[in-house]
């Protein structure tokens, strides 16, 4: 499967998110300057780790990748402006216990870890039979009061891995850049058609 054909398909991953005039607020606000700006709810460390993530979730191809319409931002924003509290905490903790069993397993700081760590640690997380998956993804749904203790830390990595995950997705989907240049756009639609042919838009979803 090539990148256009996975972003089609991801687009329809997403569909029940909708993009409000306050998080097109928050995609456009992002700096260009990704190397020197200031993250508003993540710290440094964590600040990496997103970066990283991103990257390896959507790196650049022929197309662009995640870090080239400021995912790190978008998600930063995101968690300050728009998560409740609860969520903001579930992600907090999540990142803490991912950093230090990161730091554990490669035996080195946050600073240190690269991109190629993080896509072997990801491998640890996420290539699961689906037996497993499907184990994880239950006690994912379940209140936090109701997860055994032994599971407490796995239930959080997940949490913040797949929030990281969905963020990066969103984001990616609905930023101008991928928006007009990669989807279906039509910046001045018309009447309103219930079922139109991928034919019609060269194999395209259309922009959300």
């Amino acid at each position: 499967m090539n990148r256009r054909t996975a972003l089609k398909n991801l687009t329809a991953g997403i569909g029940y998110s909708i993009a409000t005039p306050a998080i097109l607020n928050i995609l456009s606000s992002c700096s260009n300057n990704s190397d020197t700006w200031t993250p508003l709810f993540l710290s440094e460390d964590e600040k990496l780790m997103v970066t990283h993530l991103a990257d390896l979730i959507l790196p650049k191809t022929e197309l662009p990748g995640a870090l080239d319409v400021n995912i790190t931002q978008f998600i930063d924003l995101m968690y300050h402006d728009i998560e409740t509290k609860e969520h903001q905490d579930i992600f907090k903790k999540g990142a803490d216990i991912f950093s230090k069993k990161s730091i554990q397993s490669l035996n080195k700081p946050i600073s240190d870890i690269t991109k190629d760590d993080f896509s072997l640690l990801l491998d640890t997380y996420l290539n699961l039979s689906n037996t497993d998956s499907n184990i994880i993804l239950k006690e994912l749904n379940k209140d936090i009061k109701n997860i055994p203790e032994t599971k407490i830390d796995t239930y959080y990595i997940y949490k913040f891995l797949l929030s990281v995950r969905h963020y990066t997705i969103f984001g990616y989907c609905t930023s101008e850049e991928i928006g007009e240049n990669v989807l279906a756009y039509d910046p001045i639609p018309g009447v309103q058609l219930g079922c139109i042919s991928v034919e019609d838009t060269g194999g395209k979803a259309w922009s959300l």
